[in-house]
Order: structure tokens, then sequence, then C-alpha cells
């Protein structure tokens, strides 16, 4: 019986670590392959792939992001294959199971909650007697004389882990380790009970042997992984747990980097401690569920958050510069309008996340949230993701206002591609980040702008329309705070270091006449040490000046701005900036940018 598991993933890079922790239990006994997917994949090319493996069982990994493009690959695989056993399994398909064998007709079974024993025993009586009546945890079809009958059987048990094979060491996985990202879990369970979350729903957290976990983490690591991301729901829960797996990841990263989901209210100050003396940088990611700051919107979904202590951890993790954070919202939670959700979002902001990720309330099948949506007044769409649409207190109306906000965000601060000229506008400029972002997405989609692609010039040339029809707007607050001369220079800083080989091109239209342009380039090749003795170190003659750097004056004083916030004009700044130039980085090119004011020599890195 040949048997193949698959799924659609996101994108090609992600990977299915349930489909491996299926195989790893039945491998022994069964003979099963994986292949994976994207969604993005034709589906007449997915089914032709997998009619050339010619399975007897084909098993399907399902979740919200790729349930309706399985399901057209299901149907066409159905009609190609009359004979050949559908199983379908995964967290979309283990709640309303009898909606989906309603609706799926053509799936023989559905494997509910976790899978490796109860898949084992389904392969087992489809080899055999076909006793499916007996395999706990598996959703069927029988055959009735006048109808097919659906049957679900009960629940099974929780798997013991110290009993589980490990997923992670098969040979066809090794050539593409350091281009994918490896899911690699530790535990499995939740501690909380937040009402929008399926991890909720199992209760208690059971962990995996220690020792096999660092084995495993190992034998990635030597593999050539490049990216683990731990797929824990809360991996600091356990003090000394966490702080033993750090401590393994510090002493043999070997340049790998790990990304966990850590509740940022209950990590100890001694773990933060540890990582700050001992982390080196780079290699550990945290993301952090915020969701929300409104007490009243965390009770009625019964999530319990310390905002004062999740503060003092993103802070102190900030301050030691060895972590990147990444920090989530959800927009449409209960009791949550449109302003309590600006003051959400400007206090997390505040923090200065490296990502902060605005997502949108999903009524996942299963939650308590879904089952309460009438209580709230929730409309949602019928299918996945399951997306709100409005509730009682925020109108689809301010829902579309807010994806605007996202839409800008992650264009320009989650790409950090101008982070010097946000944090002047929001700091000097505008009432509050929400209200910068706002006010910029509304402007982005009144220009159409969400319907064509864009380039990094068109970034910078779109904020800098934004800007000057925010200054000449009479009724925008604040106008008078804008000073574009600032900006413009600001930008044109965040422009050059943009770019790791000299830019070919730039957003605005130069103004230093020619004979200014030479005369300066002359200075620098002359008098380097007016510049710095960092730069004069690099001993540029005219030609390799010419070929590596760019110039441009400035109408401030730009390094008393960057060291000290002050915005001076008595002093012009000539910014030069080089490239391609080994700058210490093991001959990576790394843009590094330079100063030169009333003759005296003033340096500031990239």
């Amino acid at each position: 019986m040949k048997v193949v598991l698959t799924t659609l993933n996101a994108k090609y890079i992600h990977t299915s670590l349930a489909l491996r922790c299926l195989k790893a239990y039945s491998a022994k006994d069964f003979d099963i392959d994986i292949v994976e997917y994207t969604i993005k994949d034709p589906a007449m090319n997915i089914v032709s792939d997998l009619f050339t493996r010619n399975p007897d069982v084909v098993g399907f990994s399902c979740y919200i992001w790729n349930i309706e493009e399985t399901i057209t690959v299901i149907n066409m695989l159905r009609k190609i294959k009359p004979e050949l056993k559908i199983v379908l399994g995964g967290p979309e398909v283990s709640y309303d199971t009898d909606y989906w064998m309603e609706r799926i007709p053509e799936v023989d079974f559905i494997v509910v909650g976790e899978g490796e024993e109860t898949f084992h025993h389904l392969l087992t009586e489809l080899e055999g007697a076909g006793k499916f009546h007996m395999v706990f945890g598996l959703a069927y079809r029988k055959q009735r004389e006048d109808r097919v009958e659906v049957l679900i059987n009960p629940g099974r048990p929780k798997l013991d882990l110290a009993t589980l094979p490990s997923p992670y060491r098969f040979k066809e996985d090794l050539p593409t380790l350091a281009n994918r990202i490896v899911y690699f879990e530790t535990s499995r369970g939740c501690p909380f009970s937040c009402q929008f979350c399926l991890s909720s729903i199992e209760v208690g957290v059971r962990y995996f042997d220690m020792e096999r976990t660092k084995a495993d983490i190992l034998y990635l690591i030597d593999s050539g992984a490049k990216l683990i991301k731990f797929v824990d729901r809360t991996f600091n829960i356990k003090r000394d747990y966490a702080l033993e797996i750090f401590q393994f990841l510090i002493e043999n990263h070997r340049g790998c980097v790990f990304q966990f989901e850590i509740t940022a209210d209950i990590m100890r100050p001694e773990v933060l401690d540890y990582l700050a003396e001992h982390a080196p940088p780079g290699i550990f990611r945290f993301e952090i569920g915020v969701q929300s700051t409104n007490d009243p919107t965390n009770l009625a979904v019964q999530r319990r958050q310390n905002w004062s202590k999740l503060v003092r951890t993103v802070t102190k993790v900030k301050e030691s510069g060895k972590i990147d954070q990444h920090l989530d919202l959800i927009a449409g939670l209960p009791l949550e309008n449109y302003d309590t959700f600006t003051g959400t979002f400007n206090d997390v902001f505040a923090l200065r996340p490296e990502e902060l990720q605005l997502g949108f309330l999903k009524m996942l099948r299963g939650t308590g949230l879904r089952r309460d949506a009438e209580k709230w007044g929730y409309i949602y769409m019928d299918h996945s993701p399951y997306e709100m649409l409005g509730n009682d207190l925020m109108p689809f109306g301010d829902i579309v206002r807010i994806k605007r906000v996202e839409d800008v965000l992650e264009k320009y601060w989650n790409a950090h591609r101008m982070d010097r000229t946000l944090l002047h506008l929001i700091d000097n400029v505008f009432p509050s980040a929400f209200a910068f972002f706002q006010s910029f997405g509304d402007y982005w989609e009144a220009q159409g702008w969400q319907k064509i692609g864009h380039q990094l010039e068109d970034l910078f040339s779109r904020l800098w329309s934004f800007l000057n029809a925010y200054r000449d707007d009479a009724a925008s607050e604040g106008r008078d705070k804008l000073d574009l001369d600032v900006v413009l220079g600001l930008m044109k800083y965040d422009y050059f270091l943009n770019h790791n080989y000299k830019p070919r091109k730039t957003w605005w239209a130069f103004t230093m006449d020619k004979a200014e342009w030479g005369a300066w380039m002359r200075r620098l090749v002359e008098r380097p040490e007016d510049v710095s003795a960092g730069f004069a170190a690099h001993g540029l003659s005219e030609k390799e000046l010419h070929k590596h750097a760019v110039i441009e004056m400035l109408p401030f004083d730009l390094e008393a701005y960057l060291e000290k916030g002050e915005v001076r004009k008595d002093t012009r700044t000539l910014l030069a900036v080089l490239y391609a130039l080994d700058n210490g980085n093991g001959g990576k090119p790394v843009p590094k940018a330079y100063m030169l004011k009333d003759g005296a020599a003033e340096t500031a890195g990239a």
C-alpha cells in the first residue's frame, strides 16, 4: 500500500512538521512519501504530480490558509482516481468534523486532533480488516442499505510524547535544510485560555524529553539548518526549561537563528539578565502576542496580561540589542472599538518593536469566541480564513480604515526602509503613530496605489507626495510642525543607507550644480582628514571616490539631529556615503555615511 502525505504550504520556504511527525511514527510499517506544494501552485500541477506517484492513500494536512485550495485538489483527484483513499487531518478539520465530511463528500476519513497513533491505526485497518469503528479519533463513512452514514469515533487519549520517534532526521530533507524554515516543537499544549485561539482548547502542557530535544537540534544545526522556529505556544512557561534551552543554543548555534513564541509578562528577570549578558546578537527572535492593551477586551477573551511587566520585558530585551522582537496585535476583538484599538496600537508602537504585526480577528472553528459570536454581534466570512467583518463596536467601515494602516505599516515600518524619517514624523509632526499611518494609508488608497506595484524609489516618492499634501491641507493639525527640509534630508539619508551598492538613480531632483559637486569631491580627495580619520584611512583616489561614493548637501546639522534629536539649521551638512568597500563585515558591502560640516570632521555609522 503506497501512502503519500502532503499539504499546501503558504510559501515554499515553509515546511510541514505535521507530515514529518506522521511519517516518523508510521514509516517503519508502511511505505510513506512526503510531498509538499504551495497554495500558489496550480491545482492541475499538484494533481498531475500526485497522480504520477500512484498512491493508494493520500493524506492532506489542512489549515485555514490552504483548505479551500486543498478541496479543489481533492475534487479533481477523486474524479481521476475513484479508488483512492483520501484522508484529511490538521486543525482546520479537527473541529466541526461532521461539517467537513458533509461538505467534501470525496473525503473518506478525517483524523481528528493529535494524529500520529490514529493515522497509524487507520493504515493498519486499511490493510487489514477495515474495522474503522475501532480507531479512536477517526471520522469515516459507512455504507448502509439506503445511504452512506458519517460516523465519528470518540477521541483518542493524549499521546505519551516520550514514545514518539523524531521527525527531524529524514535524509530527504537534508539538501534543502539551509534554504527552508525548520519548525520544531519541544512541547504540546498551552496553559492559557484565550478564547480566540485554538491552543486554548487543549488543557495542560506536555514536554518532550530534554536530551532528545537537544540531540535533534544539534543534528539539524550540524546538517545545515539556518532558521529554526519553535512552535511551542508559550516557550517560556517554565523558567528552568527555557533557560536550559537558551543556554544550549547559545553554546551550539553556529550561526543558526532561532525564533520563539514567548509570553512577555511572565519572563523572569534572571532569564532576561542571562540573555542580555550571554546571547550573541541576532541568533534569537522573539514573537510576542500582545493582541490588545484594553483591559475589558482581555477580560472578555479570558486573556491574562500584565502590561507593566510586558513593557519591562520588551524594553529590557530591546536595550540589550541582542534580540529582534515581533509584536502581534489583533483588531476586532470584543469590546474593542476604533478608538480603543488606536490606543492599543500606540501603546505597542511606543515600544518600538522591530516588527509590529497588525492582524484581524479570525473566528476559528472550535474556539470559544466563535461559539459566542452572536453575543458580540460578530459577522464574519463563511469560509477560511473566517475573518471578522464587523461586530457591535467595530463596524466594517472601521475595519477597512485599519486595513489601510496595516498596508503602509507593513511597507514602511516592518520593512525598515526609512526608520529615521518615520520616527521623526511620529515623534515631532503627527499626533501619534496611529495618526501617521492612518493618514498616510488613507492618502495611499485615495491615490489608487494599492492597485499597482512599487519599487524602493516609489516608496520614498509616495511618502514625499503625501507629506506635501499634508502640509498644504489647511485642516491638518500640526502642519506647522512639518519642516520639509529636515524630512527631505532624513529621507535622503535613509535612501542612501538602503543600498548595499551605489544607487543608479535617486527619487528626487539633484540640485547641486556640477561645479560645486566637483569642488566637494576634490576636497574629499585632497583633505579627507577634514571628514574623519576613518574616512581618510580608506585612501580613496578621485576615481575610486567617483565609483564608490554619493554626496548630497543637507540644509541642517545632521549629526546634531542623529545624536541629540536637535534640529539646527545654522549649519549645513555634506553627506558622503561610501559603498562596496570592506567595512570589517567579512567582505560584505555595507554602506557607511560620513558627514562634513563647517569644515569640522564628523562621522556617523550606517
